[in-house]
């Protein structure tokens, strides 16, 4: 699946922030190397520059695109393009960041315990997920896909999101093979200007991209079409016509 940093930083100032949060729960400690594994276009990355000033700091993200957004903005910094499911580095890392990109991998009882064992004593796995796979956002991405003449296009499409567990869940997977663990979950609420085709635009830079992508051109139109049409009913406008958009998150901080 492709991604277009230009499409994903149209709403950066809203997707930083919960970056932010979660850079602020890590324990204080000596960093001296910090990784941030779905980098992305580097808007997390220069927080962890900003946060541990003296560590040397690296970014990878599977996504070409991206890296190369990263490298424009932060050039005195290593980039590197990767899988992070098949990713071997063994570090150790004072910091392993993971903002907004484990939903896309699957086998979390497998992955989160790995990611782990890079880490350097005392240091801490840091992870966000969007937590909205039931929200009606994305209950309607499905249900547009299914019921269109694109539905056998879009069949698995629905499954590329791994299905997350609850904070107990997160917990158990991870204590067994940490010191400390915390574990909590946000809803944010972003005000988006333009109603319902705000959140489409939203959307278009990540849970709709893999919807979209093996459709045709005509075909991603009137996906689009439907899809914003089902949100305005999901969404209703207030009163100035903007759209109130409720985002929960999964936050985890497990340190070694």
């Amino acid at each position: 699946m492709s991604w277009s940093a230009k499409q994903y930083v149209a709403f950066e100032d809203e997707r930083t922030r919960p970056a932010r949060d979660l850079l602020a729960a890590i324990p204080a400690m000596d960093v001296q190397s910090a990784i941030d594994i779905g980098c992305g276009p580097g808007n997390s990355t220069e927080l962890l520059v900003q946060r541990f000033p003296n560590a040397a700091v690296r970014g990878v993200d599977s996504s070409p695109d991206m890296i190369e957004a990263a490298c424009k903005r932060l050039p005195h910094l290593r980039f590197d393009t990767a899988d992070i499911d098949t990713w071997k580095e063994t570090g150790p890392f004072d910091v392993i960041f993971a903002n907004a990109v484990l939903q896309w991998l699957p086998d979390h009882a497998r992955l989160l315990p790995s990611l782990v064992t890079r880490l350097a004593p005392g240091g801490s796995l840091a992870i966000q997920m969007p937590d909205n796979l039931n929200e009606p956002s994305h209950r309607l991405m499905r249900e547009v896909a299914a019921n269109g003449p694109w539905a056998d296009k879009l069949a698995g499409v629905a499954g590329l999101r791994t299905e997350m567990k609850d904070a107990g869940g997160y917990y158990s997977m991870l204590r067994a093979h940490c010191t400390r663990v915390d574990v909590w979950r946000t809803t944010y609420h972003h005000p988006l200007a333009d109603g319902a085709s705000g959140v489409v635009e939203w959307f278009k830079g990540s849970g709709l991209r893999p919807f979209l992508e093996p459709l045709n051109e005509a075909e991603r139109v009137q996906y689009l079409k439907q899809y914003q049409t089902a949100i305005e009913q999901a969404y209703p406008a207030l009163s100035d016509g903007s759209v109130l958009l409720p985002f929960p998150r999964l936050f985890m901080v497990a340190t070694r």
